[in-house]
């Protein structure tokens, strides 16, 4: 009897070893994955807190919180099974899909760069539809901001769910599931922060101590400086991730020469300057999928525009006038 128990007891202890390993295992596939969606969580903590300006202060915190409630279902309820079921039915189509999305955020850096060269390039006749309440004005900035929140989201679950392809599918879903809800966390904590930031300035300005008002009006005066340091972080780390998924996913389709023509030139420069070596490989590599970005950037561009924006705007025409119907 008591060798039974210890048989079992042996037996517990050998799963929990393989439980934690595997534990272990999802938790570095997931900061794996994570880091490649830098890009891309930068941008998006750069880009939400647009969506609270002008709204009343009491009012910013709660909406960010909608707007991290709506990305954390994006994520989950919806990308996440989606993600599980490609890669069953559908391996061969990650990244073909995973490149779509590369394009796109060429496109983004690409509209970043013209706004940085030619400020309000954007169509001048475009308008601007203004809600008639507070609430429905935050209503549509919620909106807004969870569509969009749905395009980099489904970016960030195509890169982690690439990175896992090989993997078994409950670790495939674990990686998922923790790289949605902490990127999640992540960007609109970070948000939080960003959006309060201003207000914890100014209640510092206000305090009795030297030190701590000038450290309030520090933070107030670099917030601007910040946000705008931030989304050109944001930009660069869109053309730079764009224009790597590009490069990688013409490798593993058979097109090597690209990728091997930016791993041939990074060796160059990494070998003049050996301290530094890695950094410069890495520097060079970045540089190129960069300056790659903003090319197919402008060249995606006039095809999003005149053909694939109408296209979708005549059959979502078409849907609705079927519907009513």
């Amino acid at each position: 009897m008591t060798s039974g128990w210890i048989a079992l007891l042996d037996d517990l202890a050998t799963l929990t070893k393989v439980a934690a390993s595997s534990l272990d295992d999802a938790a570095g596939q997931a900061a794996k994955a994570g880091s490649k969606a830098a890009g891309i969580v930068i941008d998006d903590a750069a880009v939400t807190p647009r969506y609270v300006v002008g709204l009343a202060a009491e009012r910013e915190l709660p909406i960010i919180a909608k707007i991290a409630y709506g990305s954390l279902k994006n994520k989950l309820l919806l990308l996440l099974p989606g993600a599980l079921l490609l890669s069953f039915f559908a391996p061969w189509a990650i990244t073909p899909l995973l490149m779509a999305g590369g394009a796109f955020l060429c496109l983004e850096g690409y509209h970043k760069v013209m706004d940085l060269v030619r400020p309000g390039h954007a169509d001048p006749k475009e308008k601007v539809q203004v809600a008639q309440t507070a609430e429905a004005l935050e209503n549509e900035r919620v909106s807004s901001a969870i569509r969009t929140d749905f395009i980099l989201s489904a970016e960030i679950m195509a890169i982690t769910l690439a990175s896992v392809a090989t993997s078994p599918v409950w670790l495939q879903a674990m990686v998922l599931g923790v790289v949605g809800a902490g990127m999640t966390l992540l960007v609109y904590g970070a948000v939080a922060v960003i959006v309060k930031a201003d207000d914890a300035g100014v209640a510092l300005a206000r305090a009795s101590q030297a030190p701590v008002r000038a450290l309030g009006r520090g933070i107030v005066l670099g917030m601007p400086f910040f946000l705008k340091m931030l989304s050109l972080v944001g930009m660069v780390a869109m053309l730079w991730v764009g224009g790597g998924i590009l490069i990688h996913g013409l490798h593993e389709l058979g097109v090597h020469a690209p990728e091997e023509a930016v791993h041939h030139a990074a060796e160059i420069v990494a070998a003049i300057v050996p301290p530094i070596q890695s950094f410069l490989a890495w520097l060079v590599g970045a540089g190129i999928a960069g300056l790659l970005g903003v090319i197919i950037g402008a060249l995606v561009d006039p095809l999003a525009n005149h053909v694939l924006i109408p296209a979708f705007q005549g059959l979502k025409k078409r849907l609705g006038r079927t519907s009513a119907d």
